[in-house]
């Protein structure tokens, strides 16, 4: 796929990815950033009473505090999780088969909620921010559930389904707000409150 024109630098820090989505990690490169990937492993259980942004930006910060590395004075960690909703309920990662065909079920002809929190923390602090992204799938025949789960890889995928995946492409209806958002990461939110809060350059690609 297409990457930036533009490579992304944060003065002063060098970006580290705390995930293991390769997802996330395609995101941040297309869209210009050079980064390392750090390993964390961390509780993901979720808490319940709480809101999809609450518990998205929880889940975001729990990774980043598990991050057990001294951050050095230059380094700068983002942690991300993403959660989806349907009807007031959490759709997490399909634990089998039977449960993404229920959670794709679940998903046909109606809106569900997508966010994604995401954290940033340096030796000096920790900041987090949600964003939320509306779809609408069409009505699906239960074939393309089936076929979709037999020959794609939905079971690493909050709602068992990949926007980026030819049921995200054949199937999405309607979307408000930020498709990358679905995808893993809010690019364009992300670049933003990296500006806003470090001053982002922007050089070409040598």
């Amino acid at each position: 796929m297409e990457t930036s024109p533009l490579c992304y630098q944060i003065p002063g820090r060098r970006l580290l990815l705390g995930s293991a989505s390769p997802r996330r990690a395609d995101l941040l490169r297309r869209a210009g950033f050079s980064f390392a990937t750090v390993r964390i492993e961390c509780d993901e259980s979720n808490p319940h009473g709480q809101s999809a942004s609450e518990q998205a930006i929880d889940l975001s910060e729990r990774k980043a505090k598990a991050y057990t590395s001294v951050l050095e004075a230059d380094e700068l960690l983002l942690t991300a999780d993403t959660v989806v909703w349907c009807r007031g309920e959490h759709l997490a990662k399909p634990a089998d088969r039977d449960h993404a065909l229920r959670m794709l079920s679940s998903l046909s002809g109606t809106e569900h909620t997508v966010v994604t929190g995401c954290t940033l923390r340096t030796a000096e602090g920790v900041y987090s921010f949600s964003e939320q992204t509306d779809l609408v799938f069409r009505p699906m025949n239960p074939a393309v559930v089936a076929a979709y789960i037999d020959h794609s890889e939905p079971f690493d995928k909050a709602g068992a389904y990949g926007l980026q995946d030819w049921i995200g492409l054949t199937q999405v209806e309607r979307i408000t707000g930020c498709p990358s958002n679905v995808i893993g990461l809010p690019i364009p939110r992300l670049i933003q409150v990296l500006n806003d809060r470090f001053g982002l350059k922007y050089l070409p690609f040598s």
